[in-house]
């Protein structure tokens, strides 16, 4: 009876012991180290892919915004303010005019089928709106001239990123907002353009909110 409560002793104290260190190392030295690691090597992407404007946290490069005006009296849905760079279409976009405060609303797709008929109406209006927003006194937008993203939300509904067409679509508008020189405008869409990765993978593209920091740093020099 005595060795059977030493044995049943013996064997819980090894386990607390087991547990102890396996908390200690697992638990809080691998994180730790894991955390150094990340910290030395990639601070920013450890931190959240952080963008700064002004000194202050606007954002990170990973998820999209939207730039919109402030909601009026009755409207459900914000109109966009065409003085800034607008994203892909979302209802999932945090909120955001280039300062610091961000709030994320919610992430996913429409989950609607290519001939849905309620989609498919949602592109029409989002070409047409694309179209006229985005012409100007002397620039005329046609509706083969709007990319599919554009018109299209991400799989995500969060995507930061834009197509340098899609970009370059909005040039005349925001040089006609802001009193820019149309030539201005499209050196900031290409010094923001980012390529290919390694040279061959995926394709071109702009993120729209450091794009927009880059456009007030120009409006406001």
């Amino acid at each position: 009876m005595n060795n059977s409560v030493g044995n049943t002793a013996r064997l819980l104290g090894a386990g607390l012991r087991a547990l102890l260190v396996l908390t200690v190392l697992t638990g809080i030295l691998y994180p730790l180290a894991l955390t150094g690691v990340a910290q030395a090597v990639f601070p920013g992407k450890a931190n959240g892919s952080e963008i700064k404007s002004e000194g202050k946290v606007v954002g990170s490069e990973l998820i999209g915004q939207t730039y919109n005006l402030p909601l009026k009296d009755g409207e459900e849905t914000a109109s966009p303010d065409l003085k800034w760079f607008q994203p892909r279409p979302s209802n999932g976009l945090g909120s955001n005019s280039v300062n610091p405060q961000y709030t994320l609303i919610l992430s996913g797709a429409t989950n609607r089928s290519g001939d849905n008929e309620e989609l498919i109406q949602w592109v029409k209006d989002a070409k047409a709106a694309v179209v006229k927003d985005n012409s100007t006194a002397d620039y005329k937008v046609k509706p083969s001239d709007v990319p599919a993203e554009a018109v299209t939300s991400s799989g995500s509904g969060l995507d930061p990123h834009i197509s340098p067409e899609y970009a370059e679509l909005q040039v005349h508008r925001i040089a006609e907002r802001n009193n820019l020189g149309v030539n201005q405008v499209e050196r900031l869409v290409k010094d923001n353009t980012d390529g290919r990765v390694l040279g061959f993978m995926g394709e071109p593209r702009v993120n729209v909110l450091t794009l927009n920091i880059a456009l007030k740093e120009l409006i406001t020099s």
